[in-house]
């Protein structure tokens, strides 16, 4: 964007600065009465929903406490929500929703046995989403003003990726919030919107960069770093395409790139620029970001096994400031970070209800919950939501570390899924898909697989090992490739992932007869247990490092 342009919006962005700011000074206020603001949101919630399906089975009219609320729902699962949200799905939003909240799509995210999880998106819930991310940014802006009225790239998903029963779409939400933002950060975006719905992943990647050379991008926001990692690694390897493309005023995507999209891009030759990038490749021996932009900072998540991917950026973008976007998922959004190179942020308190479980006390049938303004500094805990999505006492299965309080709030960093939930890359695959896609690969060759075990692998393209005893008459190799496929089929995320070439195929590492079941009598003996109080965990979700 040209100096002029941007003396231009000059007025306009102050008048949304002011709005913005307003915006901040509230949510930090809200943090000095928590208890109140809380209560008002659980208030606020019931009463909206006293008439829908749910709200008359648990009786939501009579419920003037929390106590009373507790005692009213347990703590749910997607599982235990899911004959509500099947109708929600089908086109009866009273089941969950308000009669005045519009369904406007479904966000769409991995689930628990197979089936994805299906989020309604109403108004009201993407106005809170939209309000978080506004307040994300504009904090994030003020700790980095070179970055205002500058350009942005950012890497998101299409929000319609199917239709819903009903053709409502189902996808992406960071997709539909992309679209709601105002137009004048709309303007600061180098990427078209169509481009987060083309399918191959390097011609996506190498779209996205294309359009980004030759502008003043200050900042890149996505949710996982992998994708950031990737947009430079797909320049490293088409350099020279790339430079060609720039100097002629063209683009050259690796793969399938559709007529609709390819047609409203438009591209000026800028041999000077190419002639700059050789040079900078010829000195540098690859391409890095500072040979064409003068990023700010970075955000991204960098939290859980996230943080693995930290040195890669490192050696791409230097010592280059990362903003951690907080704890945000298809349900909703829970934390806002405040500062940089830190996974913490405070908790989202005015657009959800929190709970939080003590980690010592997950396993329990009915654990007790405490409010946000209960949580120790240093205490772990498993987060559950009650909010605008039709969630409510939701076990998000997130397990999160208070590291400080901002007033009343806790300021807390995500750990990890939960104990049988593991995730490198964001896949978030659970150990019933595990066992179920082995039964089926299984099934489909005619094997008999009794003991196995799955690990991720932290590598410069991460990947799953499988490890399992030598058998005569079948091949280790191909029963990763066929377990790979059966989870690909189960989890849409993981799915998602190997097709992006974010994660490597699942690899075999073949054991001596008799391995596993030493390894578990030693354990058994380790933790003075009985054998058969032990149960063969499939899935071990502690990552490793090659």
């Amino acid at each position: 964007m040209n100096k002029f342009l941007r003396t231009l919006m000059l007025p306009v962005a102050h008048l949304m600065s002011a709005k913005f700011d307003g915006r901040v000074r509230r949510f930090v206020h809200a943090h000095q009465r928590t208890q109140q603001v809380q209560e008002a949101v659980l208030a606020e919630l019931i009463a909206a929903h006293k008439d829908t399906a749910f709200g008359q089975d648990h009786g939501f009219d009579r419920i003037t406490s929390y106590r009373q609320f507790t005692d009213a729902v347990a703590i749910n699962t997607y599982e235990s929500l899911q004959p509500y949200m099947q109708r929600v799905l089908a086109g009866e939003t009273t089941a969950l929703l308000p009669a005045d909240q519009k369904v406007l799509m479904f966000s769409m995210t991995s689930g628990t046995t197979g089936q994805p999880k299906y989020i309604p998106v109403t108004r009201t819930f993407a106005d809170k989403m939209e309000d978080g991310f506004l307040i994300f940014g504009r904090m994030a802006l003020m700790d980095h003003p070179d970055a205002w009225l500058r350009q942005l790239l950012p890497i998101s998903s299409p929000m319609w990726e199917m239709d819903s029963p009903t053709g409502l779409p189902c996808g992406a939400i960071s997709g539909l919030l992309t679209r709601r933002q105002p137009k004048l950060v709309r303007k600061m975006y180098v990427v078209p919107l169509a481009v987060a719905g083309v399918t191959d992943p390097a011609s996506k990647y190498y779209t996205s960069l294309r359009c980004g050379i030759g502008q003043d991008v200050r900042f890149i926001t996505t949710a996982n770093p992998s994708s950031t990692i990737k947009l430079i690694e797909t320049g490293q390897h088409h350099t020279e395409q790339l430079i060609r493309d720039v100097a002629d005023g063209t683009l050259t995507p690796p793969g399938e790139l559709p007529a609709d999209i390819m047609q409203h891009l438009r591209f000026k030759p800028d041999p000077a620029l190419a002639e700059r990038l050789d040079q900078c490749v010829a000195r540098d021996g690859t391409l890095l970001p500072r040979h064409f932009w003068d990023i700010a900072f970075l955000a991204n998540w960098t939290g859980g096994t996230l943080k693995l991917y930290l040195p890669r950026l490192r050696e791409l973008f230097g010592d280059v400031p990362i903003r951690d976007i907080g704890l945000v998922a298809s349900e909703g959004r829970f934390s806002i970070p405040m500062s940089d190179q830190t996974p913490a942020g405070v908790a989202e308190i005015t657009g959800n209800f929190l709970e939080f479980i003590p980690a010592d006390s997950i396993a329990q049938d009915n654990p007790r919950a405490l409010l946000a303004h209960q949580l120790e500094v240093g205490g772990e805990y498993f987060l559950v939501v009650t909010n605008w999505a039709g969630l409510w006492r939701y076990n998000m299965d997130d397990r999160i570390r208070v590291v400080d309080r901002l007033g009343e709030s806790p300021v807390f960093e995500f750990l990890s899924r939960g104990l049988h939930t593991a995730s490198i890359t964001g896949e978030k695959i659970t150990e019933h898909q595990v066992v179920e896609a082995m039964r089926s690969a299984t099934a489909a060759a005619g094997w008999r697989v009794e003991m196995f075990v799955l690990q991720g692998h932290f590598a410069d393209t991460p990947y799953y090992e499988l490890r399992i005893e030598e058998t005569a008459g079948r091949s280790a190799g191909a029963l990763a490739a066929m377990l790979d496929n059966a989870l690909a089929g189960l989890n849409i995320e993981y799915a998602s992932k190997r097709a992006s070439g974010r994660l490597g195929p699942i690899r075999a590492g073949i054991l001596p007869a008799g391995e596993l079941a030493r390894a578990e009598l030693a354990l058994i003996a380790s933790r003075r247990g009985r054998c058969e109080q032990y149960k063969h965990q499939y899935l071990l979700t502690d990552v490793l490092t090659d």
